[in-house]
């Protein structure tokens, strides 16, 4: 019997992982697998060896691989352990993620097989959203029935993360990716960006959507966790739960996002014309010594846990997040490079738990995960990069394998977080 690949699914959704297995083998053959993924016109790739069964297959749920771009038994480590240049995501998100495996021992390709990552599932619709200021695309899900709803908001990179709430819509949430910063139409940073607008953001969804339960969950990475827990905190009445994605417990100022006319320790957001108090403000003992100093790749981390010598400085800009008014998801990594997440995320829950808060407050946390928690089933190896507002090199902590295992287990928790609270079926 000739070599073949069994991948199941082969067609399906990027939440879900899939089954390779390869049989037909020699038993004890050492066999090379290899997977090649065109992403955003450049070429992903990872390969490792493995070792025939008995059983005369190799099957990545079961076997470790002898050697390679990852280690340990990972059903889709052929897919996490990717390396390459670009964006991970089409433009055009309608168009699946295609790879093909090979499978060779020496020089000879014994086989080969495709499958298909899908975006955007079928029925789900795209809504640019360009009117009164705001800046973002809404993504509906298929039918006609009432859904819960979610904004999703990027971090210090800018931008506006259609990835992600195409695939919320694929999972029946109808969701809005609002831009606010390094987008056409928007400010080229994150400076004295207004709580306002996020506000408006919220009603122009909930009077466009009109969300089953009236159920409007706000869901941000990094600055944008921080954020989420910001705008639960000062519009109780308009977000119904909060998903921090490696959030702050404080409120922070421009940083690397930041206008250079006003520095990184100028402010960051705004409320009625104020900026909000941030934790390098009047600090004594807040310093960039060992961010600006460093003489390897740098820990953004570094320089904010020196700020948490100055308690008084800190409860000053301490998010109040008694003031929410639903359930909170905490995610974070235990090897942050950007900010520790991981105590920042027990800042909110001890100070939720400890004023009695009536709804979930759900922490997870990957001790050994950095900051890049962000999608599940794609490449988790751009772990030191340059800012894509500074261009600073940085460290966002973590390994590929950590980072990876964060990226599919916050999926999971997020998803059933709305699902839970938002009326969505399973």
């Amino acid at each position: 019997m000739p070599a073949a690949f069994a991948i199941s699914p082969a067609i399906d959704l990027i939440d879900v992982p899939r089954r390779i297995v390869l049989s037909g083998l020699p038993a004890g053959a050492e066999v090379t697998i290899a997977a090649e993924t065109p992403r955003d016109g450049h070429l992903w790739r990872a390969e490792a060896v493995f070792a025939a069964g008995a059983d005369s297959s190799v099957d990545l749920e079961r076997d470790a691989p002898l050697r390679g771009d990852y280690a340990d038994v990972a059903a889709m480590g052929l897919i996490w352990a990717q390396t390459g240049n670009g964006e991970l995501f089409p433009a055009d998100l309608t168009h699946p993620l295609e790879t093909t495996l090979t499978a060779r021992i020496g020089c000879e390709t014994i086989a080969s097989g495709r499958f298909s990552q899908v975006l955007m599932g079928e029925g789900v619709t795209r809504h640019p959203l360009a009117e009164d200021g705001l800046v973002g695309t809404l993504f509906l899900p298929a039918g006609s029935s009432p859904h819960p709803a979610i904004m999703i908001l990027n971090g210090s990179g800018g931008g506006i993360n259609e990835p992600r709430a195409a695939l919320w819509a694929s999972r029946g949430v109808a969701a809005l990716a609002l831009g606010y910063f390094g987008a056409p139409g928007l400010p080229k940073y994150i400076s004295n960006t207004p709580l306002e607008y996020f506000a408006q953001g919220l009603d122009w969804l909930r009077a466009r959507v009109q969300p089953l339960n009236d159920f409007i969950a706000v869901a941000g990475q990094s600055r944008g966790g921080e954020l989420a827990l910001l705008l639960g905190a000062t519009f109780p009445d308009k977000v119904s739960g909060v998903l921090g994605y490696v959030p702050s417990a404080f409120v922070h100022g421009g940083q690397a996002a930041a206008d250079p006319a006003l520095g990184r320790d100028g402010p960051g957001w705004t409320l009625d014309g104020k900026p909000l108090v941030h934790q390098w403000q009047d600090n004594a003992t807040a310093s960039w010594k060992p961010y600006d100093e460093a003489t390897e790749t740098r820990r953004n981390a570094d320089a904010m846990r020196t700020a948490l010598g100055d308690p008084a400085a800190m409860a000053r800009a301490r998010i109040p997040v008694e003031r929410i008014a639903g359930p909170v998801l905490l995610l974070s990594g235990g090897d942050d490079g950007a900010w520790p997440s991981d105590l920042y995320s027990l800042i909110v829950q001890s100070s939720l738990l400890a004023t009695g808060h009536p709804h979930e407050v759900l922490w997870k946390n990957w001790p050994a995960a950095g900051h890049s928690i962000l999608f599940p089933y794609t490449p988790a190896t751009r772990i030191a990069h340059r800012h894509p507002v500074s261009g600073i090199a940085t460290t966002m902590g973590g390994t590929p394998a950590a980072n990876s295992e964060a990226n599919a287990g916050a999926w999971e928790a997020a998803l059933a977080f709305v699902r839970r609270h938002g009326g969505l079926a399973g």
